[in-house]
């Protein structure tokens, strides 16, 4: 049986691609599965510096939760006996992810294919791709997606989007901040390339501290959110990755990161 992600370490960077590309990437419980367990994975290897989200083929990068009557794993039901949505499990995990994730749009990214790009740190798209949210046009809105099209679109273009149902290229995405790069699809490896070579380079332990923090940040008040970065900052100075940059700094070399 194929798997439904294929998971690769390239270096420093774990890469997890979505592959059905028979079905456009579409998500799936197994597919939510296989990039949950790929998360956790890169997690626990401490030479994992960034993670790698992206689609099999050319096609797609994900169009979004399966269409097909009697699909298996459709997310458009709710098991009664675990009413937990695998969709809503998923998302959770990639917002809990310490490591930089970097979604690498190969193809489409529709509806919840889209809400997984949202709920990636960074993108690179190849500009004639289209993104956008079509449910509308099947009698659906994005429901499990919203929180994410909520953080990343100015809430106007998140609403034509929405209730229009028309995609944009990846091009007019770029130009409104909702990717990072839009480029040729020839160039798509290249500028994914070039994105991680200035993130693993970095602090990896304040990186993931960094990231921790923010996602409790996010949800805080600004006073809260004040009395708790600076009791962050306290602590990720002790960190021997911080002990190392600043010595780093002074001695005018490049740091020897640990992760620690």
């Amino acid at each position: 049986m194929t798997e439904p992600v294929i998971v690769e370490r390239r270096g420093a960077v774990l890469w997890a691609s979505i592959n059905r590309e028979e079905r456009r990437n579409a998500l799936n419980e197994q597919v939510a599965r296989g990039i949950h367990a790929a998360l956790d994975a890169a997690e626990a290897d401490s030479a994992i510096r960034a993670v790698v989200l992206t689609g099999t083929g050319e096609r797609a990068f994900c169009a979004g939760g399966d269409l097909q009557l009697q699909a298996d794993g459709t997310p458009f039901t709710i098991d009664e006996a675990d009413p937990r949505h695998y969709v809503a499990r998923l998302l959770r995990r990639m917002d809990a992810c310490r490591l930089p994730l970097i979604a690498r749009i190969n193809g489409h990214a529709l509806a919840g294919g889209f809400g997984l790009v949202c709920a990636c740190d960074l993108a690179v798209a190849r500009e004639d791709a289209l993104i956008g949210v079509t449910e509308v046009k099947v009698g659906l809105f994005p429901m499990m997606i919203l929180p994410y099209l909520l953080r990343t679109i100015p809430y106007r273009r998140m609403m034509e989007l929405c209730i229009t149902g028309e995609p944009i290229t990846a091009r007019e995405a770029a130009a409104d901040n909702i990717v990072s790069y839009a480029v040729p699809a020839a160039e798509l490896d290249s500028r994914t390339d070039w994105l991680l070579s200035r993130i693993i380079d970095k602090s990896p332990t304040g990186i993931r501290l960094g990231k921790q923090a923010l996602a409790k940040i996010r949800e805080m008040s600004t006073d809260g959110a004040l009395e708790y970065a600076q009791f962050m900052l306290a602590n990720m100075a002790r960190t021997a990755d911080a002990r190392e940059g600043f010595a780093a700094f002074s001695e005018k070399r490049s740091p020897n990161w640990t992760a620690r």
